[in-house]
């Protein structure tokens, strides 16, 4: 098969299982709230890592010798993945997805703090188109401002702070090691954040279905979105993934009424210039 055309076929499950946790997710929050949403996620996907490395004989390759880079790596993504559901509940999908569009940019800014690159002439651009598409689609006007937004824009921080780390994991673990720290870490924070209140809600039985198809999901995309990156460049991939804004602007008419707004795709189509220049010609170099 075609190298590109294999790769697209991993990204249509990414973009599928993307925008069903997005639908589970929302449907998740009548009865949940984010923090046990996330303790149920992780729990879900904990017994699946766990299961498939067992039938696998990868077991084995879970090592704590980078623990506290685990724990950091995921209390960033657990951060970032709370402020995703949070904004998913209250504005719409694609304004939502556009904005977490922009990890890239955060990562670009973000790297030379943390991993002692530099920042290129064209990672300095797209930066700036970046930021000018972030504008666009969240019209920072101070009496449109609410906390879904901003949470909405959070995340994208968050969601480079957790590349960032595994970038710097991925040098050393294997990804059985890294998915099942991913779960069980998380799954414990969950555990912690959900009984600060006391209360811990189960699923109901309309919510159990929703919060399964949350932890199958996420799994399923980063390991789709992974295989498509093992197989084409990420100037091929990543440019697909942007696929998932259009898709996700449908299924907000659709399921939800919510409106077309045309700024959203404008925005959002500036911050897809901004990451393929950066993944194309601007790519971070170490610093000597």
């Amino acid at each position: 098969m075609n190298t590109t055309l294999n790769a697209a076929l991993w990204m249509v499950g990414a973009i599928t299982a993307f925008t069903s946790m997005a639908v589970a997710g929302r449907a998740a929050l009548t009865n949940l709230d984010t923090f046990e949403i996330m303790l149920y996620r992780s729990l879900v996907g904990a017994s699946i890592v766990v299961l498939v490395a067992w039938r696998m004989n990868t077991l084995r390759e879970i090592g704590t010798s980078r623990l506290g880079l685990h724990i950091a790596r995921n209390a960033a993504h657990f951060t970032g993945q709370n402020l995703w559901f949070f904004a998913i509940g209250f504005i719409p999908l694609a304004q939502v997805f556009a904005l977490e569009f922009t990890t890239p940019i955060w990562v670009i800014l973000l790297s030379p703090l943390l991993l002692g690159e530099k920042i290129t002439k064209i990672g300095l651009l797209a930066a700036a188109l970046g930021f000018v598409g972030i504008l666009i689609v969240a019209r920072p006007d101070p009496s449109a401002l609410s906390a879904p937004l901003i949470a909405a824009a959070l995340c994208a921080v968050a969601f480079a702070l957790t590349a960032i780390a595994t970038r710097k994991l991925t040098q050393t673990e294997t990804i059985t090691c890294i998915l099942f720290f991913l779960t069980t870490i998380q799954a414990g924070f969950g555990l912690v954040f959900a009984g600060m209140d006391g209360d811990i809600a189960l699923p109901s039985p309309e919510t159990l279905p929703w919060v399964i198809i949350i932890g199958i999901a996420g799994l399923t995309a980063h390991f789709c979105l992974t295989k498509a990156l093992s197989i084409a460049p990420a100037s091929i991939v990543m440019p697909i993934d942007f696929a998932r804004l259009p898709v996700i602007a449908v299924v907000g008419i659709i399921l939800y009424d919510e409106p077309v707004d045309a700024l959203i795709f404008l925005g959002g189509g500036l911050i897809f210039v901004a990451n393929y220049l950066n993944i194309s010609f601007g790519q971070s170099k170490p610093a000597k």
